[in-house]
């Protein structure tokens, strides 16, 4: 370690939030800065990888000097540089590891290569102060729908992901057909607060299928087809009313929480772990916590969801940095991202 304070700078911009924390070997948050993006991905109802890689480029440095500030820290104080290097869009990811890379050659200090998803799990465990592992965990939000065996702290094996829509992105396309506003998962939340989820009888495919994998493209197009007509029908779609849109929206709702907490169940049962960990933007739906926490009651199983700052994205969760710097688990500045879903361990 170069530091005698042992803080560690985290670096996050997979997506659309610009992220910054500082974050110390006792893993306490010291600061934790998040620059949205919404406002400019709004009226294209998602998220347009060029606009959010230039928004990333104008906004890294205010906010990691931000993050400093906050921690009362400085640059010279870092024992290393974590940074999320993997899933994401390339262009997003590059402005974050090119910080990255920047600092830790200027400072000579370690580089650590982050997962984005492992951040999601890990940030339950910087939630409780304690280690929540084994456990099974689960990632939903808008561009990933995983369920993992995390075997360790730094162990995790994906068991299963969507075949098609994330959860989170058939969130935003329903919000969109409904008339609804952007992000979806909470204007979808807001509607069905007075529907009726048994208005409509949504499909809930994979629910019965004992493999881990999910699929929402065919929910999403029956949403659609009830709004806008079945193609080759001669009878009208009836009228969008406000009671009928969240109708629609609770029982659109009700259909994907069902089969999110039904592939938890079911991994739960195979693996028989003691807890499960929930990390994502979805995971703050409160329909989802609600009926997770009755399944894992039931089961005698515990339930850790991250709290709803650490459930979207943030620089937080990649003090996960501290388990691989701890492990001497470095990267050389060569280090090049991974957008995919590619696994290096």
């Amino acid at each position: 370690m170069t530091s005698q304070r042992a803080l560690l700078l985290a670096i996050e911009s997979s997506c659309d939030e610009t992220a910054a924390a500082v974050v110390s070997q006792d893993r306490r948050v010291l600061s934790n800065i998040v620059a949205s993006q919404t406002e400019l991905h709004e009226r294209f109802g998602g998220v347009v990888p060029e606009i959010a890689s230039r928004a990333h480029v104008e906004r890294m440095l205010p906010v990691v000097q931000a993050a400093l500030d906050a921690a009362g820290a400085t640059l010279a104080d870092m024992a290393g540089i974590a940074v999320v290097t993997e899933p994401g869009l390339v262009g997003s990811l590059l402005v974050g590891l090119t910080t990255a890379k920047t600092l830790a050659m200027v400072l000579d200090v370690p580089l650590v290569a982050v997962n984005h998803l492992e951040a999601h799990l890990y940030a339950c465990r910087l939630a409780e102060g304690r280690d929540v592992f084994p456990a099974v965990g689960f990632v939903v939000s808008g561009g990933h729908t995983n369920l993992y065996d995390c075997r360790s702290v730094v162990e995790y094996e994906l068991l299963g992901t969507t075949i098609d829509d994330a959860a989170g992105e058939a969130f935003d396309k329903v919000a969109a057909i409904l008339g609804l506003g952007y992000p979806g998962g909470p204007s979808i939340a807001a509607a069905a607060h007075t529907g009726d989820p048994r208005a409509y009888s949504f499909p809930r495919t994979f629910l019965h299928d004992d493999q881990p994998r999910f699929s929402f493209s065919g929910l999403k197009t029956a949403v659609l087809y009830e709004v806008r007509g079945t193609p080759g029908s001669h009878r009208p779609a009836a009228p969008l009313t406000p009671q009928r849109v969240a109708d629609i929206a609770a029982s659109f709702q009700a259909a994907v929480v069902d089969v999110l907490v039904g592939k938890c169940r079911q991994a739960i049962d195979h693996l028989g772990h003691p807890r499960l960990c929930v990390g994502g933007g979805v995971a703050a739906n409160s329909l989802l916590r609600t009926e997770l926490q009755k399944m894992t009651n039931n089961r005698g199983v515990e339930l850790i969801v991250a709290p709803p700052e650490y459930c979207t994205d943030n620089a937080a969760m990649a003090g996960l940095g501290w388990e691989l710097l701890e492990r001497g688990q470095t990267v050389p500045l060569d280090l090049d991202v991974v957008p995919g879903l590619v696994r290096r361990r």
